[in-house]
């Protein structure tokens, strides 16, 4: 974690204003999403912020949508223009990949548009469309990886062996 900044999955951190107008107007992905919607998902979600240690500013947030049993997928990443180019983005999926690794998840997903550099997350499922999951268009081909949540330096865990590569069916 960059020196001055600090991650947290306490709800009542958030500012969820801030995050809504960080989605609705800034994130391709999510611009114009309502208010409502964006409190549903956040409340329906297992949620990180990223903070400035002195101030308590909010500097990023990740979502997770997950059953903590067998699935994970990582969304809504954003990184105040402010503050990017310290490697919060990279800081912010390790801490995510950290948190879900004891759950030993089958599959973790995420987006992977302008997401952190693969390094960070090389045991996830990469999903090549922010706006939906693979099954949202079956025509459309996907590139995917799948692996473990757990692993080493490389992010491969010993013994790991690759999962296939096509459209994710959500065996």
């Amino acid at each position: 974690m960059p020196t001055g900044c600090e991650i947290s999955t306490d709800p009542a951190r958030l500012d969820a204003a801030l995050v809504h107008r960080w989605l609705s107007e800034d994130a391709y992905w999510a611009l114009g999403r309502s208010r409502e919607k964006q409190d549903l998902a956040i409340a329906g979600s297992l949620n990180f912020g990223v903070y400035d240690s002195a101030t308590g500013t909010q500097l990023g947030y990740a979502r997770v949508v997950t059953d903590l049993a067998t699935f994970a997928w990582l969304c809504d990443v954003y990184i105040a223009p402010a503050a990017r180019g310290r490697g919060l983005g990279t800081a912010l999926a390790a801490a995510v990949r950290d948190h879900l690794a004891p759950y030993e998840l089958r599959r973790v997903a995420r987006s992977s548009g302008s997401a952190p550099p693969a390094s960070t997350w090389s045991a996830a499922t990469e999903v090549d469309d922010p706006r939906g999951s693979p099954e949202a268009d079956p025509s459309r081909p996907r590139a995917c990886q799948t692996g473990p949540t757990r692993g080493t330096a490389s992010g491969a865990a010993p013994g790991w062996r690759p999962g296939g590569r096509g459209r994710s069916s959500g065996r």
